[in-house]
């Protein structure tokens, strides 16, 4: 992995402890074109001003490839709407669950999309060094330069070239909860791992029928267990700190090495105790049956009273739940494991990158880059950028408003995701699948470990 691709980022404790995100989220199942058209973000009365710089295509098509599906799908036709009555550009957008695995079998069968929303710099690298990408052009590096930080360039950059921008991001981490819940059981938000450990204890006292305190669910199509390394790398940076968690990200610390290791049983105290998890759904082993996007939501029906997930989780819980203090669900970040240690978070975000230099496929991966993307965007809802030029009270949520602030501010830094930018063979392969045999019980830890290290290209 080139250094561009090493950097590690941490958001100062400070910064951090008077706050829970609220951010937004992705996922699919199904390959199929979502709806584009016509209902753009100015419903059809586009100030066309605006984008007249990416210049007139008419009749020509694009296609966007990604694993957004579902309302994050129709929002982002939604984003471009304008842009295509503009441009005369039609954007093909195909989404699926499938989309990190297939785009290897499209690009090597010379299928590859025009443009793809790229999750994981580790697979933007691979697809990279196996000649499918090409550069950025200038007007996306351009806009990077202006709206991007440094650090989130150097993401999509690899031996010095640039190939790809930064779109959305999100904030890994949180837990989700119902404030009434806890105001109702007396339950305390924990300021320490331990403290957590020590109220999931508490609420295994209910014994409710289906009742656990704890939801999980590591269903994602061919990306299943991807919840599973979350969970891991939040322990690891915790308990082992920041240096050890880029040294194994780098894969220069093993997974079999004693800090990782102890950080993995700290997941399983929770995650592998029948009496925590899985409640609405079943046992230990409906972790994986369950989808991600289902999992929180059994909070609501009171099943569960917590949720590990990212911040992007708030477009789960629908139109009809208040995300706020007071309202029907809100969200803290994973306690550190010592109070003085503050707090460490880690965090993902997309990338697109092109598979051919065509004037429209260029046009289009510009206006992305561009802060006019970034707010229309925003605008519907659900997700944040860390985008310079956007607005943050357009933001769908208080928090979500103070989120995009900190990401914005150029002394807020974070680390991100550990799997993300892992070698692919481990990112996004032995590291899934081995997390989701470890919650079957097929593997202990220590053939976890040996089975991950295993496969990490060294």
């Amino acid at each position: 992995m080139s250094s561009t691709l090493r950097r590690r980022l941490l958001l100062p404790a400070a910064a951090i402890g008077a706050f829970s995100l609220v951010l937004a989220g992705c996922a699919a199942d199904s390959e199929t074109p979502a709806p584009g058209g016509n209902g753009g973000t100015g419903g059809g009365d586009a100030n066309c001003a605006e984008y007249e710089q990416y210049g007139e295509f008419s009749g020509q098509t694009v296609e966007i490839y990604a694993t957004i599906i579902d309302v994050e799908a129709d929002n982002l036709v939604t984003s471009w709407s304008d842009f295509e009555d503009c441009t005369g550009i039609t954007i093909n957008y195909v989404g699926t669950q499938e989309a990190e695995t297939q785009i290897n079998v499209r690009a090597a069968a010379g299928d590859a999309p025009d443009l793809m929303i790229i999750p994981q710099p580790g697979l933007l690298q691979r697809l990279i060094e196996d000649g499918y990408v090409v550069p950025a052009p200038e007007a996306v590096e351009a806009n990077v330069d202006e709206f991007w930080s440094e650090s989130w360039k150097g993401y999509g950059t690899v031996d010095g070239t640039f190939y790809a921008a930064p779109l959305m991001a999100s904030v890994k981490g949180y837990v989700w909860y119902s404030p009434s819940d806890f105001a109702e059981n007396g339950y305390e938000v924990p300021t320490t791992w331990d403290e957590m450990v020590a109220l999931t204890e508490q609420m295994t006292e209910r014994n409710e029928g289906a009742y656990r305190p704890w939801c999980v669910g590591f269903g994602s199509g061919d990306a299943t267990g991807w919840v599973g390394t979350d969970w891991v790398e939040d322990a690891v940076l915790r308990l082992a700190g920041p240096e050890t968690y880029d040294a194994w990200v780098a894969g220069d610390t093993l997974f079999a090495d004693p800090e990782i290791v102890d950080s993995i049983n700290l997941v399983g105290d929770i995650m592998l105790n029948p009496e925590f998890v899985n409640g609405g759904f079943g046992g230990v082993s409906s972790i994986v049956s369950t989808t991600f996007q289902d999992a929180g939501l059994q909070i609501l029906d009171g099943n569960c009273s917590l949720h590990r997930q990212a911040s992007f989780y708030e477009a789960q819980w629908g139109d009809d739940v208040t995300v706020a203090p007071d309202g029907d669900v809100w969200a803290f970040l994973t306690p550190p494991i010592n109070a003085e240690d503050g707090f460490a978070v880690t965090g993902g975000g997309e990338f697109v990158a092109a598979f051919n230099s065509d004037d429209a496929t260029a046009a289009v991966q510009a206006y992305l880059s561009s802060d006019t993307w970034a707010n229309n965007r925003i605008a519907l809802g659900g997700v944040i950028s860390a985008n310079q030029g956007l607005d943050p009270q357009l933001a769908s949520s208080p928090l979500a408003v103070q989120s995009i602030e900190i990401l914005q501010d150029p002394n807020t830094v974070f680390r991100f995701d550990g799997s993300d930018l892992m070698p692919a063979a481990v990112g996004t392969s032995s590291f899934w699948t081995g997390m989701t045999d470890w919650v079957l019980g097929e593997l202990t830890t220590d053939q976890l470990v040996t089975f991950i290290d295993g496969t990490f290209p060294r």
